[in-house]
Protein backbone atom coordinates (compact mmCIF):
# COMPACT_ATOMS: atom_id res chain seq x y z
CA UNK A 1 0.00 0.00 0.00
CA UNK A 2 1.01 3.97 -0.62
CA UNK A 3 1.75 5.86 2.11
CA UNK A 4 -1.13 7.85 1.90
CA UNK A 5 -3.55 4.94 1.08
CA UNK A 6 -2.01 2.70 4.44
CA UNK A 7 -2.91 6.12 6.60
CA UNK A 8 -6.18 6.14 5.39
CA UNK A 9 -6.59 2.82 6.28
CA UNK A 10 -5.41 3.23 9.53
CA UNK A 11 -7.68 5.84 10.33
CA UNK A 12 -10.50 3.18 9.98
CA UNK A 13 -12.20 1.50 13.14
CA UNK A 14 -10.63 -1.91 13.26
CA UNK A 15 -14.31 -4.01 12.31
CA UNK A 16 -13.77 -1.10 9.08
CA UNK A 17 -10.28 -1.58 8.30
CA UNK A 18 -10.70 -5.71 8.30
CA UNK A 19 -14.22 -5.70 6.25
CA UNK A 20 -12.14 -2.82 3.73
CA UNK A 21 -9.09 -4.94 3.55
CA UNK A 22 -10.49 -8.01 2.64
CA UNK A 23 -12.68 -6.50 -0.14
CA UNK A 24 -9.14 -4.74 -1.40
CA UNK A 25 -7.71 -7.81 -1.47
CA UNK A 26 -10.65 -9.42 -3.36
CA UNK A 27 -10.42 -6.35 -5.70
CA UNK A 28 -6.54 -7.64 -6.49
CA UNK A 29 -7.46 -11.21 -6.78
CA UNK A 30 -10.52 -10.23 -9.26
CA UNK A 31 -8.14 -8.11 -11.59
CA UNK A 32 -5.82 -10.91 -11.61
CA UNK A 33 -7.96 -13.88 -12.37
CA UNK A 34 -9.28 -10.99 -15.35
CA UNK A 35 -8.02 -11.11 -18.96
CA UNK A 36 -6.94 -7.72 -20.17
CA UNK A 37 -7.70 -5.67 -16.54
CA UNK A 38 -3.94 -5.43 -16.40
CA UNK A 39 -2.23 -4.12 -13.32
CA UNK A 40 -4.26 -1.95 -10.54
CA UNK A 41 -3.68 1.21 -9.72
CA UNK A 42 -4.47 2.06 -5.68
CA UNK A 43 -4.51 5.59 -5.03
CA UNK A 44 -6.59 7.85 -2.96
CA UNK A 45 -10.07 10.17 -4.12
CA UNK A 46 -11.68 11.94 -1.82
CA UNK A 47 -9.73 10.37 1.01
CA UNK A 48 -10.91 7.51 0.33
CA UNK A 49 -8.80 3.96 -1.22
CA UNK A 50 -9.46 3.89 -4.97
CA UNK A 51 -8.68 1.00 -7.71
CA UNK A 52 -8.31 2.45 -10.79
CA UNK A 53 -7.54 -0.05 -14.33
CA UNK A 54 -5.37 3.21 -15.06
CA UNK A 55 -3.56 1.39 -17.85
CA UNK A 56 -5.86 -0.93 -19.49
CA UNK A 57 -8.82 1.59 -18.76
CA UNK A 58 -11.43 -1.37 -18.87
CA UNK A 59 -12.87 -0.35 -15.50
CA UNK A 60 -14.60 2.38 -13.89
CA UNK A 61 -13.09 3.42 -10.76
CA UNK A 62 -14.09 1.29 -7.55
CA UNK A 63 -13.87 3.54 -3.83
CA UNK A 64 -14.27 1.88 -0.64
CA UNK A 65 -15.18 3.93 2.28
CA UNK A 66 -16.43 3.91 5.99
CA UNK A 67 -18.25 6.83 7.28
CA UNK A 68 -18.98 8.24 11.01
CA UNK A 69 -22.64 8.94 9.88
CA UNK A 70 -22.86 4.77 9.44
CA UNK A 71 -20.75 3.22 11.79
CA UNK A 72 -21.82 -0.55 11.44
CA UNK A 73 -21.05 -0.69 7.56
CA UNK A 74 -18.72 -0.05 4.89
CA UNK A 75 -18.98 0.69 1.30
CA UNK A 76 -17.64 -0.15 -2.08
CA UNK A 77 -18.37 2.70 -4.03
CA UNK A 78 -18.81 3.38 -7.94
CA UNK A 79 -19.22 6.43 -10.33
CA UNK A 80 -22.56 7.81 -10.09
CA UNK A 81 -23.25 8.25 -13.66
CA UNK A 82 -22.59 4.59 -14.39
CA UNK A 83 -25.23 1.42 -14.31
CA UNK A 84 -23.45 -0.58 -12.16
CA UNK A 85 -25.69 -0.01 -8.95
CA UNK A 86 -28.84 -0.65 -11.12
CA UNK A 87 -27.32 -4.15 -12.55
CA UNK A 88 -25.98 -5.16 -9.27
CA UNK A 89 -29.66 -4.41 -7.83
CA UNK A 90 -31.25 -6.64 -10.41
CA UNK A 91 -28.66 -9.36 -9.79
CA UNK A 92 -28.52 -9.41 -5.67
CA UNK A 93 -31.69 -8.01 -4.30
CA UNK A 94 -31.02 -9.26 -1.13
CA UNK A 95 -27.74 -6.72 -0.36
CA UNK A 96 -28.29 -3.30 0.51
CA UNK A 97 -27.30 -0.29 -2.05
CA UNK A 98 -27.51 3.18 -1.69
CA UNK A 99 -28.51 5.63 -4.69
CA UNK A 100 -26.77 4.76 -7.83
CA UNK A 101 -23.44 4.66 -5.99
CA UNK A 102 -22.93 2.85 -3.35
CA UNK A 103 -23.30 -0.87 -2.12
CA UNK A 104 -23.64 -0.60 1.65
CA UNK A 105 -21.75 -3.94 3.77
CA UNK A 106 -22.99 -4.14 7.40
CA UNK A 107 -19.61 -4.76 9.67
CA UNK A 108 -21.42 -7.71 11.64
CA UNK A 109 -22.10 -10.01 8.83
CA UNK A 110 -19.42 -12.09 6.77
CA UNK A 111 -19.06 -10.17 3.70
CA UNK A 112 -20.79 -11.91 0.61
CA UNK A 113 -18.31 -13.05 -1.12
CA UNK A 114 -19.36 -14.29 -4.20
CA UNK A 115 -21.65 -11.31 -5.13
CA UNK A 116 -19.17 -9.17 -4.30
CA UNK A 117 -16.31 -10.69 -6.44
CA UNK A 118 -18.84 -10.07 -9.15
CA UNK A 119 -19.78 -6.61 -8.40
CA UNK A 120 -15.99 -5.90 -8.44
CA UNK A 121 -15.37 -7.72 -11.50
CA UNK A 122 -18.49 -5.80 -13.52
CA UNK A 123 -16.53 -2.49 -12.32
CA UNK A 124 -13.13 -3.19 -13.40
CA UNK A 125 -14.41 -3.84 -16.74
CA UNK A 126 -17.30 -1.41 -17.39
CA UNK A 127 -16.24 0.17 -20.11
CA UNK A 128 -14.70 -2.83 -21.60
CA UNK A 129 -17.66 -5.00 -21.83
CA UNK A 130 -20.33 -2.24 -21.11
CA UNK A 131 -23.06 -2.51 -18.55
CA UNK A 132 -24.26 -6.42 -18.46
Amino acid sequence: MADPVAAAYRSFPPAARRCLERIRALIFETAAALDGVGPITETLKWGEPAYLTERSRSGTTVRLGWKAARPQECALLVHCQTTLVDTWRSLFPELVFDGNRALRLPLDEPLPEPALRRCIEMALTYHRAGPT
